[in-house]
């Protein structure tokens, strides 16, 4: 979340910020919210003021053997005022806290000011999209004629929007996610962590699923836990409030899971296939650092992701996220879409973000400055590295053939066991 001063003293500037998101609903409420609190704490302040200087006076007068007993008397209201008032004050500081997280985080400076996707700019292209002597059928239809993928079945099993993947398919999948996490913790320098994926409220709070997006989650009836969204919650929380040491950072960590989403508000949309699903796997990035290195690392983390597309000769593109278009949490997001050539367009299959110190305020994670008094709080970022379901989709277009099979990827042979191709 924001930082409360800043916001109070800066009103003006988060509104225009806000605005440019297309954002501003909780503002509003969290500046009158504030003004209670404030009128709250004053008035109190004021009283305990009064309390203590006539708790001098009356131990003087009674030093002296006077009557202080219209002054005592006085007092003892002013404490049931107090304690009146300090009744109030509880709920407005609840009030102030629930209107902060419901604010997003500040774009960057560098974002472009933007509606929607339409207004985000490409920033670069990579690889070139390969021209078919033959119509190249969708992923689904490829893996449903090689029996590699079953949605229908998945259907039956679980409802809509979950896959099986079987046989050769499933294998593939394995390997994608074994790539993935080979080419981050060996040339990229991250930790691999295999993380719960059942996480409580705090930790959904901390990177800003909670209290704006609870619809969006799967919850355990009768338990105060959450099926993830995604990694990035439960290995961002694994130093919630935590002091770190400033020698210590940066810290990368990478996490293969299951993700689960129930895509409220999404339906008739990306229905066919694997691009939008209730259940996917997912290999995530996650970053602590320093303030003054983010923006460096969020280069790095784009990087990162890219490099996984560049194995498997992906063409993709990047573009820069328009302050409509980000995430709640993001300063600055970057995503990359992969080609699809049966739909013949860009399709998501990674975003990387920075979200400077929003999550970590949320989540009380700091870092110590050796010689220094006090502590900072950190800046985390995370990527996916990648989304398996897509990559999955996208080697199934990309590499088909004209008679069913699909060439795989040279960089995943080794995990395929030599294999060259998945035919009929």
């Amino acid at each position: 979340m924001l930082d409360i001063k800043f916001v109070r003293q800066n009103p003006d500037l988060v509104r225009n910020a806000l605005e440019n998101r297309g954002k501003t609903g909780n503002l509003d409420f969290f500046l009158a919210a504030e003004e209670k609190r404030r009128e709250l704490l004053t008035r109190i302040e004021d009283l305990r003021n009064q309390r203590n200087t006539a708790s001098q006076t009356i131990a003087r007068i009674m030093k002296q053997k006077g009557d202080a007993s219209d002054l005592t008397g006085r007092m003892k209201e002013v404490s049931n005022e107090i304690k009146e008032l300090e009744k109030e004050l509880a709920p407005a500081e609840d009030a102030v806290r629930d209107a902060l997280l419901g604010i997003p985080n500040i774009p960057h400076d560098s974002v472009p000011v933007g509606h929607d996707e339409r207004d985000n700019p490409v920033r670069r292209l990579w690889g070139t999209p390969r021209a078919f002597d033959f119509s190249p059928k969708a992923h689904d239809d490829v893996g449903r004629d090689l029996k590699i993928l079953d949605l229908e079945r998945a259907a039956k099993i679980a409802g809509a929007r979950f896959p099986l993947f079987l046989g050769e398919g499933a294998r593939l999948v394995r390997a994608i996610i074994s790539l993935m996490l080979e080419i981050h913790t060996t040339r990229h320098g991250y930790r691999e962590a295999l993380p719960p994926l059942l996480v409580n409220r705090e930790s959904m709070t901390g990177t800003g699923q909670l209290p704006k997006f609870e619809e969006d989650l799967f919850k355990l009836s009768g338990w105060d836990y959450y099926l993830i969204p995604t990694a990035e919650v439960p290995v961002t929380n694994i130093h919630r409030g935590e002091v770190l040491n400033e020698a210590d950072l940066p810290l990368y960590y990478t996490a293969y899971t299951p993700c689960f989403r129930s895509e409220a508000g999404s339906y008739g949309k990306d229905t066919k296939g694997l691009i939008r699903q209730h259940q996917f796997d997912k290999v995530e990035m996650v970053k602590f650092c320093t303030p003054e290195t983010s923006w460096d690392e969020l280069e790095k983390l784009l990087s990162n992701a890219e490099a996984i597309l560049k194995e498997l000769e992906l063409p993709y593109r990047v573009i820069t996220l328009c302050t409509g278009d980000m995430g709640f949490s993001a300063a600055k997001t970057y995503d990359i879409e992969v080609w699809f050539p049966a739909q013949n367009c860009y399709r998501e299959i990674s975003s990387c973000s920075n979200f400077t110190d929003y999550q970590a305020r949320r989540a009380d994670i700091r870092f110590k400055r050796p010689g220094k008094k006090g502590t900072e709080l950190v800046h985390t970022l995370n990527g996916s590295g990648l989304a398996v379901g897509r990559t999955f989709a996208a080697i199934l277009e990309n590499c088909q053939n004209e008679d069913g099979s699909v060439t795989i990827p040279a960089a995943l042979r080794p995990y395929m066991g030599g294999k060259e191709a998945i035919a009929r």
